[in-house]
């Protein structure tokens, strides 16, 4: 039977049978991973960012795949999480672009959709690669053109286009060659073409998973929530301000109550003056408000100004507090108490928001001046909507991110760019280099002043960071087993060892050079002060002049990281 069109049914069916396929896999893609650590997560970010998406796209009741696609580039960028969930955003912001006035796709729509997917997907990467997602999803659109000679059957053309994705990733290893050495494809085009054959499923009605989605205790799992506790459970309710979390979606142009046209600064305004931690996100059709008040009522009313209501929510976050208390306090019995994490004022009206794990990383950060944290890094990339969040409740008129992380640079950046004040990213990879960044960061200079000296002070630090292996892999011509322990400087594996104490010493050995000075040792979950004590008497017999700092850090899945500089 030919297939002619794409109508908003088959649409949503499309996404929501690609978020059920990627959670489905999390741990397959995860797996492949280049580096053999326990913190591989592309899965992870993939499938979250998707599943927003498509929470997006079930939650929208139009008929045209065109507005479908926008809800669904709408969700993707909102909960994108890592480079991957990042460009998957991209990509289907692409897509979203070229079918924007489109009720049904046809063949000529569709991939004309892919087409624009490749280009925006390509545009969004400084430095594109070959042989990641980017080549996979250029070359699935390469094969929906061909097949397009050919017939007119969206089908038949989604069948060519992931057929073409998959032979791209299967190439992958020939195009870089760290995945032929370590003999794993892709992990970010193994997602897209897990969307890709969800897609082709659909269309063909040939069998996918039933409907599923990520309920919040399987959210919780796959990000390992243990490592996002905050110090909400020391809040009492009374002293919440602002008692009513309230989103809403407005629809422009819709409704009995609309007597004016949206305009972005008025809108803002007004509602900044009911509450805080206020966030819109508009584009030419709707706005997505979320913001802390005591007058949920007065909100919503103000979005019937500019059109209706096609979504709302409102949360009792007092009441919430209540029960969360309550939670901490069962689930905390016969534990210590964890300290609190620091809190610190904004600087000249400056917020410095780090992504951190560990409240002994926490209190270093803000010894140098840090004032925000969000809680995450390797295997917990925050989405673009948690890096906001931490923006807009700084109430900081400009603000700098320290990603820590080379994985949520593209988050990051995303964040800045629709954030309403200004924000600039400092590119630091590591936690070491965070650290190190902040040496340049002065108070009284610009905001741009700020973000160009600790751009500079990145290169003077080499980081090291120690963790086990999950795997048996050879890479670097290393021969590395399970459960060994690895020495990763500068983001690349350069020694393996049984004994934890040995691999960390190795390490350090490769990092120090004539310049170095300061070696500093933080100390996490897997360790302790006496080992770190063992370490840093190797290093004083290496060279018994360099400086040697302990700290604990509390992080988990890297015992030990060391900075040399």
């Amino acid at each position: 039977m030919t297939v002619k069109e794409i109508d908003s049914d088959k649409f949503n069916k499309m996404i929501q049978a690609a978020s059920n396929q990627l959670k489905n896999n999390v741990k397959f893609i995860n797996s492949l991973n280049v580096f053999p650590v326990p913190d591989g997560d592309t899965g992870t970010n993939i499938s979250l960012s998707m599943a927003n998406g498509a929470k997006y796209v079930e939650n929208d009741d139009t008929q045209s795949v065109g507005e479908l696609s926008q809800s669904l580039a709408k969700g993707l960028l909102m909960g994108a999480r890592g480079n991957s969930g990042v460009i998957l955003s991209q990509i289907f912001r692409g897509f979203a672009q070229s079918v924007k006035n489109k009720s049904e796709l046809n063949a000529d729509d569709l991939v004309s959709a892919l087409k624009n997917s490749a280009e925006s997907a390509y545009k969004a990467v400084m430095k594109p690669t070959e042989g990641t997602i980017l080549t996979v999803i250029r070359k699935a659109a390469e094969g929906g053109s061909n097949e397009l000679k050919e017939t007119s059957d969206v089908a038949k053309i989604m069948d060519a286009v992931y057929n073409s994705a998959e032979k791209a990733l299967k190439k992958t290893p020939d195009l870089l060659p760290i995945l032929k050495q370590v003999g794993v494809v892709d992990s970010g085009g193994q997602g897209l073409v897990f969307v890709l054959q969800a897609f082709a499923d659909v269309l063909n009605n040939r069998p996918t998973d039933n409907h599923h989605h990520l309920d919040p205790s399987e959210m919780n799992e796959m990000v390992d929530v243990t490592h996002h506790k905050s110090v909400q459970g020391e809040i009492d309710p009374s002293d919440i301000k602002y008692g009513y979390c309230t989103q809403m979606t407005v629809r422009f142009g819709h409704g009995k109550e609309v007597d004016r046209k949206f305009e972005y600064q008025p809108f803002y305004d007004y509602l900044a003056k009911l509450g805080d931690s206020l966030l819109v996100i508009n584009d030419d059709e709707v706005a997505k408000v979320h913001v802390h008040t005591e007058h949920p009522g007065k909100v919503l009313a103000w979005g019937q100004h500019f059109g209706d209501l096609i979504k709302i929510k409102i949360d009792n976050m007092r009441r919430q507090q209540e029960d969360i208390i309550k939670n901490d306090k069962q689930s905390s019995k016969g534990k210590p108490r964890n300290n609190e994490k620091p809190k610190s004022q904004l600087i000249n009206g400056m917020a410095i928001i780090a992504v951190v794990t560990g409240n002994g990383l926490m209190k270093l950060f803000n010894s140098l001046g840090v004032t925000n944290f969000i809680n995450g890094g390797q295997s917990m990339n925050p989405s673009t909507h948690d890096i906001l969040a931490v923006i807009n409740e700084s109430h900081a008129k400009k603000a700098i991110i320290l990603p820590n992380n080379g994985n949520i640079f593209m988050a990051a950046s995303q964040a800045a760019n629709v954030a309403s004040i200004p924000v600039q990213v400092v590119h630091s990879k590591t936690i070491s280099q965070g650290l190190t960044s902040m040496l340049g960061f002065n108070p009284d200079n610009s905001l741009k002043e700020n973000h160009d000296d600790m751009e500079d002070n990145l290169g003077s630090v080499i980081s090291g960071e120690v963790t086990n292996a999950i795997r048996d892999t050879k890479i670097n011509g290393l021969d590395i087993k399970k459960n060994q322990y690895m020495g990763i400087i500068n983001g690349n594996i350069s020694v393996n060892d049984k004994d934890k104490i040995t691999a960390t010493v190795k390490m350090v050995k490769k990092m120090l050079n004539d310049d170095s000075e300061v070696v500093t040792i933080i100390y996490g979950k897997n360790s302790n002060q006496d080992e770190a004590q063992k370490i840093a008497d190797h290093i004083k017999k290496i060279d018994d002049e360099l400086e040697i700092e302990i700290h604990e850090g509390d992080q988990p899945i890297y015992p030990f990281l060391i900075s040399v500089e």
